[in-house]
């Protein structure tokens, strides 16, 4: 029998290999004889880079990059086990936890960080990317991410662009001739599960500015400053960003990335598991285990448990969820290809025991759900 393993982290409590390692565990107390394969999965959120790292045997690196303010900050990104994958989250070099309540101005912050990072990676040989772009602090439009590269941002007098979204306003030129020429010889898959436009009341200023401090005043500046910045692009790079979809996604990073550097914006867990070859450890599989902390209403719109069953559930795969909790609406899943699930908590406990003890917990409902269906099994044939 092969079973393949592919769990998402249980946020703040233990990673996605560990989930899966617990999992197998529990899967050897009752098929001790089982092919058992172990793919922890991500979904491009919290965890992306540390599963993807994990999984493939890859590094954690960091870089001392400019954060979201101007100052320096120590980010963390990943060198995938096949030595050409590099995996960033703009979060860690440009984002919204990186910023004071009280100094949060989308106006001002950047994503010069960002593009230093990918510098780095293209120095160190990386040519593959994946970059998950949530939680952002900026509102840019990717422009300091662009200005890092090499992209030169002019205004009337021919004087580059002071970083930040309201200085847009005053584009008049992009000059892309000293744009690293190593992006053209690279490939980008952005993690993006938001469907916003650049501009207008579903934009990025409108929708994301006032978490990240935006006064209504500051909303319409900054709105005003990306359809400006989409017209001069339109201009000088003949890129339609507008009202491409997901082009408002951390503060018009989307937009940024596709203009700048032909990104390939995607859903997240879909790049996710095409990184890790899902599909290849299906091949031949007789039950597919995923989780995550929390099944709910919300697992349905494209959690990387959903994106694991509904791959399965092409090839007609049974898939059973062990989740760290059960909440409203969790039902929702079944229709999606995740034919049982449980949860691991065998008696009444505060969220910081089932997190402490979260790895003995997820292999006992692991065993238990696996002697379920060995019962079924003898009763139902």
């Amino acid at each position: 029998m092969k079973i393949v393993l592919a769990p998402q982290a249980y946020k703040g409590s233990i990673s996605a290999l560990n989930v899966a390692r617990a999992m197998h565990d529990g899967v050897r107390c009752v098929i001790p004889d089982a092919l058992v394969e172990l793919v922890p999965v991500a979904d491009g959120g919290d965890g992306t880079l540390e599963t993807l790292v994990e999984s493939s045997n890859g590094k954690i690196r960091t870089s001392d990059v400019t954060g979201p303010l101007g100052e320096s900050v120590i980010a963390q990104w990943g060198a995938m086990g096949d030595g050409k994958t590099a995996v960033i989250e703009m979060a860690r070099t440009s984002g919204l936890a990186l910023v004071p309540a009280e100094k949060r101005d989308p106006r001002k912050t950047t994503t010069y960080g960002l593009g230093e990072t990918i510098s780095h990676a293209l120095d160190d040989g990386f040519r593959n990317f994946i970059i998950g772009i949530g939680g952002s602090a900026t509102n840019d439009a990717g422009a300091g991410m662009a200005q890092a590269l090499g992209v030169r941002l002019l205004d009337s007098n021919d004087s580059d662009l002071p970083v930040g979204g309201s200085s847009l306003i005053d584009l008049k030129h992009i000059d892309t001739s000293k744009l690293d020429s190593r992006i053209g010889e690279s490939r980008f898959s952005v993690a993006c599960d938001v469907s916003n436009p650049l501009c207008g009341p579903e934009g990025a200023s409108a929708v994301y500015g006032p978490q990240k401090g935006a006064t209504p005043e500051i909303v319409q500046e900054l709105d005003a400053a990306l359809d400006h910045f989409s017209k001069i692009v339109y201009q000088d790079l003949g890129i339609e960003i507008k009202d491409l979809k997901g082009a408002g996604a951390a503060g018009g990073l989307g937009a940024g990335l596709i203009a700048f550097l032909k990104g390939n914006l995607q859903s997240g867990v879909d790049i996710m598991l095409d990184a890790i070859h899902l599909e290849k450890y299906l091949k031949d599989a007789d039950l597919v285990i995923t989780g995550e902390g929390q099944l709910d209403f919300q697992t349905v719109y494209d959690k990387a448990p959903i994106g694991v069953a509904r791959m399965a559930k092409s090839r007609g795969l049974p898939v059973i969820a062990i989740a760290g909790s059960l909440g409203e609406g969790f039902r929702d899943v079944h229709s999606e290809g995740i034919h049982a699930v449980s949860a691991i908590t065998s008696a009444p406990m505060s969220l910081e025991d089932a997190s402490t003890h979260a790895y003995a917990l997820i292999a006992s409902a692991t065993e238990e759900a696996l002697r379920f269906m060995k019962v079924g099994g003898q009763c139902f044939r």
